[in-house]
Formats: structure tokens, sequence, C-alpha cells
């Protein structure tokens, strides 16, 4: 049986205290690692320049450079890292900030004891974290938006693409929607693959938002 990859991680906060704390719950699981701290946003694309990272875990209230101008920055320097929004602040701007930056979760500090650990494994499964008050906001979000008749937009799905499509929105892993379609693994991937690159989007969470639009699930 082959070992799972270490996931490597940056951490990046301006409090030495909070990065101790969050070091230790990440160092103390297993196939978790944190490679390269940093103390502002600035010093986080830096880190990133000289370390093989997977993950980047990033406060939001920062100096020099906040957590959401080091995302996008992140983002456009290496498309394929993770980055995770780690925050005191249950706060619906800097939700939606964070993820248009590039982020693929958002976790508050104050329960990071618990959801930490499981947002970073959701995020190297190419999967979306967000605690459930995000949850309520973004399809409030997206629910306005169809009221005011916004274009859902994208290219004709072929009807396999769409129970796939659902079926990923509903939170089911491949191997769950290849069982429910009678279809393979790999022909699952494909299609998704295929989801991306047709509607624009990044991952499973714009595919959500795009399902939820287009009435293909009930928000």
């Amino acid at each position: 049986m082959t070992d799972t990859p270490e996931i490597r991680i940056l951490l990046a906060d301006d409090h030495a205290l909070v990065r101790r704390g969050v070091r230790l719950i990440l160092d103390g699981e297993p196939g978790l690692r944190v490679v390269a701290e940093a103390g502002d946003g600035a010093e986080a694309v830096e880190m990133v320049r000289g370390h093989a990272v997977d993950l980047a875990v990033l406060d939001i209230g920062m100096p020099r450079m906040t957590g959401i101008q080091a995302a996008r920055e992140l983002a456009s320097l290496r498309p394929g890292l993770r980055i995770l929004m780690l925050t005191m602040y249950d706060n619906e701007q800097y939700f939606f900030q964070a993820l248009k930056a590039g982020a693929c979760g958002y976790v508050l500090k104050s329960v990071a004891d618990r959801d930490l650990v499981a947002a970073c494994r959701a995020a190297m499964r190419g999967e979306s974290f967000l605690y459930p008050g995000a949850v309520t906001a973004l399809i409030r979000n997206y629910l306005d938006r169809a009221r005011l008749g916004e274009d859902a937009g994208g290219e004709i799905l072929t009807a396999r693409e769409e129970e796939v499509l659902k079926l990923v929105a509903e939170g089911l892993s491949s191997k769950d929607i290849a069982e429910t379609l009678f279809i393979s693994v790999k022909t699952v991937q494909r299609h998704r693959a295929n989801l991306l690159s047709k509607l624009g989007l990044r991952d499973r969470l714009a595919l959500t938002r795009y399902a939820i639009r287009s009435g293909l699930i009930e928000p």
C-alpha cells in the first residue's frame, strides 16, 4: 500500500502566538506538515517562491499585504496551490472577497481546533470548506442575483454532464458518482474536467454555485 504524500503547508499570520497554536494543530495530524511560516502577506508570497508548498493557510488581517491580497498574488503565481483563509471575521464581505481572490475555504479562528484539519484535507481533495454561516450567505447571494435576472451563463451541457454536475454539487465523491451512474471513476473525472472547462469554473464550490443558479439542486 502506497503512503499518502505529505501535505506541505505555508502558515501566514502576523501573531506569532496564533501561528504557534495553529502549527501545533496541523503538525499533530498525520500527513500534514507546516514547512514555512510568514508574518504578513508579502512574506507569504516570498515564502511560496522559495518553498515547495501544497497549501497556504492565510490570516485575512495582516500588515503590508492582507491575506486576501496575498491569496490573489498566490493564485496567479502558483495556480495549483490550494488556499484557505483563517480568520476571526464572520463577515460576508470578507468571505466573498476571499472566494474571488482564489480561496477554496474559509475557516473561523474560533473553531480552528475543530474545523481546520478537515478544511485542509478537503482543500487537497479539490473540494471547498465553508462554515455554516458562509453557506447561508453564498446561497442568499446567488438567489438575490437570480431574482435580479442575472444570466447563469455557460455553454449547453449534455444530459450526462448535467447528471454529473448535480451529483458533484450534492457532495458525492467521484467513486460514489461512478457507482450511481454505472460509469468508471476515470469517466467521472473526465466529465468534471469538461464541466470546469466549459463553464469557466475552477472547483467544486464554483460548480455548486452554478448548479444552484441553474436550478439543478435545491438551495
